[in-house]
């Protein structure tokens, strides 16, 4: 006979337990666990579930298989990012900071698919019709024929969309919001945000509706809510930037039907966000020649390489002072293992001085090929020797010193040769037919060292 039985679900990572207690033993958050009631079945041992089920299909590794198909939002850098467009069934989880811009590129994509004939529908849980209304006047959108609605209800949403055709592309703003009437708990605890896309990833995959979900982020930049949302849909999209800046990269950071660590960038402007065809030239604008301690790295981004500029300050200090070290847009302990290296290995004193490194532009990097540029800003901003403006400097720096080839160091060639520059310094090992350019190959970081300081 089923009965209630209470437990306490963390509303940070999802873990349950039967007590309650104020940290939670898995994620170690504070005061996240909430009370949930659930009915379950004692269930015997006699139970077997074998026989009385249907057959499942069993198919070959080789059968022929149809790629799926594509509707293209309209704009080309969300297109990237998904691998090509919307996928018809797919569920995509969207998320990013609060004012980042998640509304209004959907809302964007929303009226251009609309725009070229295909049935969309908007599901606002945060906004009324008119608020939505608005902002698509101010995007100059008007006009497009997006059906529009305000609703928390997954039932009755469902209920709306069940008595007409089905919509090619549903947009739910936000999943956080949604409520299943078939679950207790308010809107945005773990099994409300769990069943909720349950419902909804199940009628997209049965009517071939392409729904993508809006979802929260906490303070540390994950998707708010149990981390199975994530492994429920098929493509997450984190929408990331700082508001100070005016650019935006949509990365893929999961996607069954295309490649996962895809970009798109776009820049935001007065009539919503722009597509940046060219993410190299929006990074290196303004950039300063004869400056000590600047560099060009070209990152990946997937199959895009992408040029920006990584700067770097030294500041000797009087003795005894503590130096201090500070990174934006890198890694702080891949930092001090630069640092370290430079020392050990080159010869070079920075325990004396505060050092402070930079990513122009307000660009993450987390490519290891990085290394080797950073080191050359690092000496450049130490010695106050400019790097020559024409050079694009990678690779990846090991602790003894040596310089390791890194992957497609072809196309980060082909970019920077694109954009002007003429010279590069890369380790040794990476071949250098082809490239169109002047390519200085070193073995160690000492070597580069030598020749940037003129000790050899």
């Amino acid at each position: 006979m089923a009965k209630a039985q209470k437990r306490y679900v963390c509303q940070a990572c999802g873990s349950a337990t039967s007590k309650w207690q104020g940290q939670c033993v898995d994620c170690l958050a504070w005061n996240t666990l909430v009370e949930e009631t659930s009915n379950v079945t004692a269930f015997s041992a006699r139970h077997d579930l074998r026989g009385g089920g249907r057959t499942v299909t069993l198919v070959g590794l080789d059968a022929e298989v149809e790629l799926p198909p594509r509707m293209p939002t309209g704009i080309a850098e969300f297109d990237r990012a998904l691998g090509g467009g919307m996928v018809t069934g797919s569920a995509t989880l969207i998320g990013g900071d609060p004012g980042i811009g998640k509304s209004t590129l959907l809302l964007q994509a929303a009226a251009r698919m609309a725009l070229a004939g295909l049935p969309v529908a908007y599901i606002s849980g945060e906004e009324a019709t008119d608020q939505v209304r608005l902002r698509a006047r101010r995007l100059g959108l008007g006009h497009a024929p997006v059906l529009l609605a305000a609703a928390t209800s997954v039932r009755d949403i469902l209920t709306t969309l069940e008595k007409g055709t089905p919509p090619a592309l549903l947009i739910i703003d936000s999943i956080q919001t949604m409520h299943s009437d078939l679950i207790e708990g308010a809107p945005g605890t773990v099994s409300q945000v769990r069943a909720s896309a349950h419902e909804l990833i199940r009628f997209a995959k049965e009517r071939g509706t392409a729904l993508v979900l809006v979802g929260h982020v906490t303070k540390d930049g994950s998707i708010a809510g149990p981390r199975v949302l994530e492994h429920m849909v098929d493509t997450v999209l984190a929408f990331e930037g700082e508001r100070s800046h005016q650019y935006r990269i949509l990365r893929a950071i999961k996607n069954r039907f295309g490649g996962t660590d895809e970009i798109g960038v776009f820049a935001m402007a007065e009539g919503g966000l722009d597509e940046v065809a060219n993410p190299s030239a929006l990074f290196l604008t303004e950039r300063g020649e004869g400056i000590a301690g600047a560099t060009v790295f070209p990152a990946m981004e997937g199959t895009r390489p992408v040029l920006v500029e990584i700067q770097a300050l030294v500041v000797r200090l009087a003795s005894g002072a503590t130096p201090r070290r500070a990174v934006v847009g890198w890694d702080s302990g891949r930092l001090a293992m630069i640092l370290a290296v430079l020392e050990a290995r080159c010869g070079l004193s920075f325990s004396t001085a505060e050092v402070y490194l930079n990513v122009a532009g307000g660009y993450r990097i987390v490519d290891p090929a990085a290394d080797m540029a950073v080191a050359a800003a690092l000496v450049s901003a130490l010695a106050e020797r400019p790097v020559p403006p024409e050079t694009v400097s990678f690779g990846e720096v090991a602790l003894s010193g040596e310089l390791r080839t890194v992957a497609h160091a072809g196309l980060r060639l082909k970019e920077a040769a694109k954009l002007g520059f003429t010279r590069a310094t890369v380790p040794s090992s990476i071949k250098q037919e082809g490239s169109g350019m002047t390519v200085s190959g070193y073995a160690t970081l000492g070597a580069l060292v030598d020749r940037m300081i003129g000790r050899d």
